[in-house]
């Protein structure tokens, strides 16, 4: 039995695409699924079509054939031109077009991300050979950060691996999204507070919570405390947003002072 392939953006459509061609109903049509298709990421990356293999009765194929035309072939059975009918559509799969170029796939990405978010968001972008930063401004800059940035650590996070993904058999690319400055408000507000809690753990000699903190806010406290005398920070929990703990640093007592000198 004749088979035919459609595809389509999903079954659905090549179902529907296959009925109008052999003009039966989707209850009289045969086929068996190749490929239910996928639609990328945000439609953007890793778009793949559904595709069916539709089985065709014997007279239905033969009248969907065109026919050749009894004066296109020579007397010798030279060369044959075949003519579709008038009006006949030919679907050419026309591969997806998306940027090349991984600054560029990283800002079509986040472009498509933040306007299924938030309207009238602007997004520029700063280029270099190791580093790509985006910065988002306009739209609503709450709903694109979220509570205590985890939206758009997320939203970076989901970038960056596209980013480098694209970015084939090269260093990794560090990558960087910010929504109307928070990023470099948010690091001067942790190192102040971080300053502010080493105080405090070095003169009550107990540990101090900072409580759950996302792995940015983290490194952020780490590095402010590195190499304060007085204190030393640990995060402690499981997950990504974990607890990060500073802890007065041990003290030699006087005796132990004044055998040393």
């Amino acid at each position: 039995m004749p088979a035919l392939e459609i595809e389509a953006r999903n079954v659905a459509k090549a179902v529907k695409k296959a009925c109008a061609q052999l003009n039966v109903s989707d209850n009289e049509l045969r086929y068996d699924i190749l490929s239910h298709g996928a639609s990328g990421i945000f439609g953007l990356a890793g778009v793949k079509k559904a595709r069916i293999l539709v089985h065709v009765p014997e007279a239905d194929a033969a009248a969907k054939m065109p026919e050749v035309p009894t004066d296109a072939a020579g007397a010798d059975g030279g060369d044959q031109s075949v003519s579709l009918p008038e009006g006949e559509i030919v679907d050419v799969p026309v591969p997806y077009d998306s940027p090349t170029d991984p600054a560029d796939m990283g800002l079509a990405v986040l472009q498509r991300i933040v306007d299924s978010i938030s309207a009238d968001a602007e997004i520029s972008i700063e280029a270099g050979a190791e580093r790509i930063q985006y910065n988002v401004t306009g739209g609503n800059p709450a709903v694109l950060i979220g509570k205590k940035g985890q939206t758009l650590e997320a939203i970076q996070t989901l970038v960056d691996k596209i980013v480098n993904r694209r970015n084939n058999n090269h260093d990794r690319i560090r990558v960087r999204v910010d929504v109307e400055g928070y990023l470099e408000t948010r690091k001067k507000n942790l190192k102040k507070l971080a300053e502010r809690m080493a105080d405090k753990s070095n003169r009550i000699g107990k540990p101090v919570s900072l409580g759950q903190m996302s792995a940015y806010d983290r490194r952020i406290v780490h590095m402010t405390l590195k190499d304060h005398p007085d204190v030393r920070t640990k995060s402690r929990g499981e997950g990504h947003m974990r607890m990060l703990v500073i802890f007065p640093r041990k003290k030699s007592s006087p005796s132990a002072r004044q055998q040393l000198n």
